[in-house]
């Protein structure tokens, strides 16, 4: 409790700040000034709004987006932007932090330049028991959903800005054409793994919507990592699947503990074969620091665990 006051007299104060200071970000700036509540879309909009846009990302790379407690800038940031960007279907809504920070921001109303980037994906939903109905977020590791979110970033950008649609569209264009052609190349190197090879185990069960697009199947030790991870009956329930389908490599996310899967390594002896991508990008000049290489990153990391 002490915790949630103590922030929220922070996004006061913030708040505060910014209206007391020197000219704002617009001010200084020509370009508009976006946010985007994580890393996928963050480089998306960057993608489609190339010179034109400033893109910040709420959510630091490498941290978990499901459960983030926003900063005071985050609240400063959100207040001056020209639009934000969110991707929905479960994944900022964990603790509610998206929905206090936009009504902290004053962009709740229907009218305000917040965008859902995944508007229009056919969504797939969490299997649990307690998040029965609840869609599953990882929409964007389908490449064909993330030219939807270009799609959708595109024409935000063009209502929020027509006097540059030819801009937008054009980089749009240039960009939707890189994702179809990495699209081809991942399903074909994923159809080249034997059938009997395709099942993908990872902490998180963030695969769903890549392994319907390969013809995969998904396990996984927790399903969401809005709740509990690594319980003995998660680990048990895991362990008793990597055994029975004698599954040859297993999986670990740059953005979760690995412990929980060196545990299962450990009672299978199956190897951890490396690191994927899921609710983050790689950090600036490291491996998969854009959407597209993160993509690539974890199909080539799949292939060499499971297809050889």
């Amino acid at each position: 409790m002490k915790k949630r006051i103590m922030g929220i007299v922070l996004v006061a104060l913030a708040l505060f700040l910014s209206a007391c200071s020197n000219p704002s970000t617009k001010e200084k700036s020509d370009k508009l000034q976006i946010v985007a509540t994580y890393s996928v879309i963050y480089d998306i909009v960057k993608n489609v709004g190339g010179d034109l846009v400033e893109v910040y990302s709420l959510v630091p790379i490498g941290t978990d987006p499901h459960q983030y407690d926003p900063l005071p800038q985050d609240a400063v940031r959100a207040t001056d932007a020209d639009a934000i960007f969110y991707n929905g279907l479960n994944l900022e809504e964990g603790n509610g932090w998206f929905q206090k920070l936009m009504e902290s921001a004053g962009k709740s109303g229907d009218n305000a330049p917040v965008f859902r980037v995944s508007e229009g994906v056919d969504p797939l939903y969490l299997r649990s028991s307690e998040q029965n109905g609840a869609e599953d977020p990882h929409a964007w590791l389908d490449v064909r959903n993330g030219i939807l979110y270009t799609e959708k970033v595109r024409a935000a950008l063009i209502k929020i800005d027509p006097e540059h649609k030819d801009v937008y569209e054009k980089n749009a264009a240039a960009y939707i054409q890189e994702l179809e052609a990495l699209h081809t190349e991942i399903t074909e190197l994923m159809a080249s793994i034997p059938k009997d090879k395709r099942v993908l185990v990872t902490s998180e069960g963030a695969f769903k919507y890549f392994s319907k697009a390969n013809d995969f199947e998904a396990a996984y030790i927790w399903e969401i990592n809005a709740h509990s991870q690594g319980t003995p009956e998660q680990l048990k329930s895991i362990i008793d699947i990597v055994k029975t389908k004698n599954v040859p490599a297993l999986f670990v996310e740059t953005s979760v503990d690995p412990r929980s899967m060196e545990m299962v390594s450990r009672e299978t002896g199956v190897p951890i074969a490396g690191k994927i991508f899921t609710d983050s990008l790689g950090k600036p000049g490291e491996e998969g620091d854009t959407y597209m290489k993160m993509l690539k990153w974890n199909a080539e990391m799949i292939f060499n665990g499971l297809g050889k």
